[in-house]
């Protein structure tokens, strides 16, 4: 990987996640989404699952490959 110079996430399908506060979460690299309630999102990774937890949440964005997810987020975790 390092002799090529190519990012990790690129060559592993590793999810990327990226917070502004509590409030906004945008995750790159899913494959799908396994639940959706205003408490719990829980998105299938390449190597496992992402589960998010809060109150509030919403889907505000997404596509096969990146999503953004808003609300009061209270716990991101690799399950």
């Amino acid at each position: 990987m390092d002799s090529l110079k190519l990012p990790k996430d690129m060559l592993l399908g590793a999810s990327i996640l990226t917070m502004t506060g509590n409030q906004e979460l945008w995750v790159e690299n899913y494959k799908g989404i396994v639940e959706y309630t205003p408490e719990s999102i829980i998105l299938q990774a390449k190597t496992g699952r992402i589960s998010i937890c809060g109150c509030g949440l919403t889907i505000d964005y997404y596509t096969n490959e990146d999503m953004k997810i808003i609300g009061n987020i209270q716990c991101v975790s690799y399950l």
